[in-house]
């Protein structure tokens, strides 16, 4: 597909709209202009509990030849974005991949491998089908940067619902973020007099990333619908400008090359490099991100 595109000439974006959550835009503009220093490590996560229920139907999420893999790439790819948002490529992993329910029921007697609406509930007898990809995913993370970091992906975290997350420490500070508190990030300068040290939290509003045409005083609230908003906005902007967005199909590619070799790692219990080295711009090198206004 990456191939395809840039023969095409044309213009391209994958739609990982969580990254476009102004806190999380926030965070890069304060990371690219060195408010916590260098990046050291971070840690990334996405915990659902949608799937922790083992009487839950069987659906082609967990079917492999229609799937792929299971919590690895239907969630943690988000969390996996953050870490490439916020730090830049991701060289080598050492993952961990887990399958909790192995059996779970199928609504076609005839087909028990079928794939019955999510939220359908049997109503015959009760046939089951084989469960043939992972519930979870754990991994450590190099980046290219230098920085390390960690991810846990799982859709069995009972009491979890969208808990996307992220915690970056840098040389000087530190930020956090969790996509359940969406409004807020979390922000601890160590320059900060030892008797006044704290994580602050920021409400972004008018006066942050996509602010001023989405609310007119902070801590008013943004949903999931608005950041599809400001994701639709970027992608027609970028081809009106004739600018490649991020991210794009190379940060999409360089993504699978990623999932893929957390696949293979939990099978060897190894570290494994990431295929394609690092190819996209690093924290040092990439511009500033100052997004355009909504109008």
């Amino acid at each position: 597909m990456a191939d395809a595109v840039d023969a095409a000439g044309v213009i391209h974006m994958v739609a990982f709209n969580y990254r476009r959550t102004p806190a999380v835009v926030l965070a890069r503009k304060l990371i690219d202009e060195g408010a916590i220093g260098r990046v050291l490590d971070l840690r990334v996560a996405n915990l659902q509990d949608g799937f922790a229920d083992p009487s839950s139907p069987l659906s082609w999420r967990f079917q492999r030849d229609r799937a792929g893999s299971g919590a690895l790439g239907d969630i943690a790819t988000h969390a996996l974005d953050f870490g490439q948002y916020l730090a830049g490529d991701i060289t080598a992993v050492c993952g961990l991949l887990q399958t909790y329910v192995h059996e779970r029921p199928s609504l076609d007697a005839s087909d028990a491998g079928g794939s019955p609406p999510v939220h359908s509930i049997p109503t015959t007898e009760t046939v089951t089908g084989r469960v043939e990809v992972d519930d979870q995913a754990i991994a450590l993370l190099r980046f290219a940067s230098g920085a390390v970091g960690s991810l846990e992906a799982s859709r069995n975290a009972w009491g979890r619902h969208n808990h996307l997350a992220f915690e970056v420490h840098g040389s000087t500070g530190s930020i956090s973020f969790n996509y359940e508190r969406r409004d807020e990030l979390n922000l601890f300068l160590a320059e900060d007099p030892p008797d006044r040290r704290g994580f602050r939290t920021i409400y972004t509003g008018p006066e942050h990333p996509y602010g001023e045409s989405l609310w007119p005083i902070p801590a008013l609230g943004i949903g999931f619908g608005e950041t599809k908003v400001i994701e639709c906005h970027d992608f027609l902007r970028a081809i009106v400008d004739d600018v490649l967005p991020e991210p794009n199909f190379h940060h999409g590619l360089q993504l699978a090359r990623v999932t893929d070799a957390l696949t293979v790692s939990s099978a060897s219990q190894e570290w494994i490099e990431v295929a394609g080295g690092a190819t996209l711009t690093e924290p040092s090198a990439r511009p500033s991100h100052e997004p355009g206004s909504i109008h």
